[in-house]
């Protein structure tokens, strides 16, 4: 066995080594003595590497993973993909934007988007726990955090219905023989056992799942790339436009801060927050903004190149027209057209594995359920709905995206707040003793009056296909633009004078 393979297996505690004693299974479980991991099929799933631990954090002495640059390879994985490619197409199709302008648009509104979870990603290391667990510091045991853990349990429900429809839909184009309904299920079933084993087997999967993907889109731009040439001329920008496709990328990025400790909890606590987080933003900012704008260039082209409009047709096929660029190397085009479809596999199994950790978080008594339990629970939800919605994929990826924005937005301004202002920067004020203690964390009342406060003049400055504000009609959608400020800035008063009543010093 190489030193290589050994550093990394002995770098990753998952607390198998505790459990497989008796005293120890309660860590993972809480009350889980004579339960569920000592069931013989729960030991045989340990031994086999599955990870067990739920919202539990990670003591400090168990968090040795130095392998830091394996979260690049975490969100660059589940960031190149067709989804982020589909992203790119909005642009054009829904918001009428030229080329130039949605690569422009993706390009600036992306690099300040990719910044909170980025950030968020370099808790985990000295917290050692789940984001929603620490969000508990704020939103408190049950009362406030249940919104956001909803919320956060919809939008990730939601990426793995877009996901798994781009996926099933370009799996079905490269055989007549296939409907979309098929290349749905096998997409979800590879996705689900990949999420069931939990966080090493993901961080492998992650670190070589890119690299196929890198080659069929490269052939795709060798043998299709003059093409892109030929894009249609666009009508002048507008402030609507520009401003709504950028709700929608924001609301495609910001959103994984309610996930982004996730990944990152088993890391040492010393390494540099400056590591973690470069390599987090670098694993976001690459890939998305490259294949936002080649899919925003593509779907420019498509109208010009009569093969590539046939596959993309009135179905609005992303797979089909991924599947006509590569068409003109044959048989290989189409095995690479697989490979694309399964590109979305890591994404889909990444929120899986954060899906667990919501459920728990919203009913805490499910923390005694082991962690893939909830795996294929958030497939079997997400499974149906994606055949359900998979002839209505741009309708439902513009109002989806556009949504989880504004939330997501608000929830982490709370966040920064709590951190830097009333805990002065502090990690050791996130006490591992009071995790699941409802009467030692904050009410929570002030961050949920926040959130929901700051709606008050969010909905006035949305501008959707589904809802127009008297302010949004003329400025064009800044929702999500409104909603960290506003949030932020109520959070003061109303966290001050929680503290008051309560009585307590965090």
């Amino acid at each position: 066995m190489s030193d290589n393979h050994l550093h990394e297996k002995n770098s990753v505690i998952d607390l198998e080594k505790d459990s497989t004693s008796r005293d120890g299974v309660s860590v993972i479980i809480p009350g889980d003595k004579h339960g569920w991991l000592s069931h013989p099929l729960a030991r045989s799933l340990l031994s086999w590497g599955v990870e067990e631990r739920g919202i539990v954090p990670v003591p400090e002495e168990e968090r040795m993973d130095t392998q830091y640059y394996k979260i690049f390879f975490v969100w660059f994985s589940m960031n190149f993909n067709i989804l982020s490619f589909s992203t790119g197409t909005l642009g054009p199709i829904v918001f009428q934007l030229g080329l130039r302008d949605s690569c422009l648009v993706i390009l600036f509104f992306n690099l300040l988007a990719c910044a909170l979870p980025a950030y968020l990603n370099t808790w985990g290391p000295r917290t050692g726990m789940r984001q929603m667990i620490q969000s508990r510091y704020s939103f408190g045991y049950y009362f406030g955090i249940i919104i956001p853990a909803v919320l956060n349990l919809i939008g990730l429900c939601g990426f793995n219905i877009l996901n798994g429809i781009l996926g099933g839909q370009a799996l079905a184009s490269v055989s007549s023989n296939m409907s979309w309904d098929v290349g749905i299920v096998i997409i979800f079933v590879i996705a689900l056992l990949i999420s069931f084993m939990g966080y090493r087997v993901l961080n492998w999967y992650e670190r070589v799942a890119w690299f196929p993907v890198l080659i069929a889109f490269l052939v795709a731009l060798g043998v299709g790339g003059k093409n892109l040439y030929n894009a249609q001329p666009a009508a002048p920008a507008t402030a609507p436009g520009i401003l709504g496709f950028a709700a929608v990328l924001a609301g495609f990025v910001i959103t994984y801060s309610a996930m982004a400790s996730d990944f990152t909890m088993y890391y040492t606590p010393t390494v540099p927050q400056s590591k973690i987080f470069w390599y987090a933003y670098l694993g976001y900012i690459v890939p998305i903004v490259l294949l936002e704008c080649l899919g925003a260039a593509a779907v420019l082209a498509s109208s010009n190149v009569p093969s590539w409009a046939a596959g993309y047709g009135e179905a609005e096929d992303i797979g089909g027209l991924l599947e006509a660029m590569l068409s003109p190397v044959g048989n290989f085009g189409k095995f690479l057209t697989v490979l694309l479809s399964l590109s979305v596999t890591g994404n889909i199994a990444c929120t899986l594995y954060s899906m667990c950790f919501n459920f728990q978080v919203m009913v805490p008594a499910m923390s005694r359920v082991p962690r893939y339990v909830f795996s294929i629970v958030g497939t079997v939800i997400a499974l149906p709905l994606s055949i359900v919605g998979a002839h209505k994929f741009y309708t439902a990826l513009t109002n989806f995206l556009s949504l989880i924005g504004y939330w997501a937005s608000a929830y982490g301004a709370i966040l920064l707040v709590e951190h830097h202002y009333f805990r002065k920067g502090d990690f050791s004020t996130y006490d591992h003793s009071i995790w699941n203690v409802p009467g030692r964390l904050p009410w929570g009342a002030a961050a949920i009056t926040a959130v929901i406060m700051s709606f008050a003049l969010i909905i006035p400055c949305m501008n959707q296909l589904w809802y127009l504000g008297p302010i949004g009609r003329t400025s064009g959608d800044i929702g999500f633009e409104v909603a960290f400020p506003l949030a932020g800035l109520l959070y003061f008063p109303l966290r001050k004078l929680e503290l008051k009543y309560q009585n307590t010093q965090y």
